[in-house]
């Protein structure tokens, strides 16, 4: 016969684990537990003293698991460059986050293509409400821009690659 602390402490076992069902026997009773979807389903226990204790136990331990939300991927459809040795960073001086253009309406300062001297200004980034704008540092080519527009970029992130001249 199962002790009422035993079915708790098994009710608990299973749902934190990543089984799906379990079943246990001992002296002729018999305990089946089923998730699904993180809500315990069945509980069968034949003894009629065990089963009276398994629907007081089970009926505060059903849970729901959290929502999922389905993330979309990305693809990054900037080309890959297999030798970037030769290529500059640009990288974030600081935490905050990435923007392309002075304000949503405005053009963004470079895309790829785009020639830059080493004052030109490349980008803003955003920290503590305090926007501080980003030069190229270096004459060349921008080849790729690596992050997105309103991405939190960290502390010597990559921004852009360029091709120094």
């Amino acid at each position: 016969m199962f002790k009422v602390q035993e079915l708790r402490e098994i009710i608990k076992l299973v749902d934190n684990s990543s089984i799906d069902e379990f079943v246990y026997e001992n002296d002729g009773a018999k305990l089946k537990l089923k998730k699904n979807n993180g809500v315990i389903s069945e509980v069968v226990v034949p003894a009629k003293e065990t089963a009276a204790v398994v629907q007081q136990v089970a009926a505060p331990v059903v849970t729901e698991t959290p929502k999922v939300e389905e993330v979309k991927v990305e693809e990054n459809t900037a080309p890959l460059h297999v030798d970037d040795s030769s290529l500059h960073k640009i990288t974030s001086p600081m935490v905050g986050t990435f923007y392309q253009a002075s304000s949503p309406d405005s053009p963004a300062y470079v895309k790829v293509g785009d020639q830059v001297g080493e004052e030109t200004i490349v980008c803003i980034v955003e920290a503590m409400k305090l926007f501080n704008e980003i030069e190229a540092e270096i004459k060349g080519q921008i080849v790729e821009i690596l992050v997105k527009d309103g991405q939190l970029v960290e502390y010597g992130q990559p921004l852009f690659l360029v091709k120094p001249e």
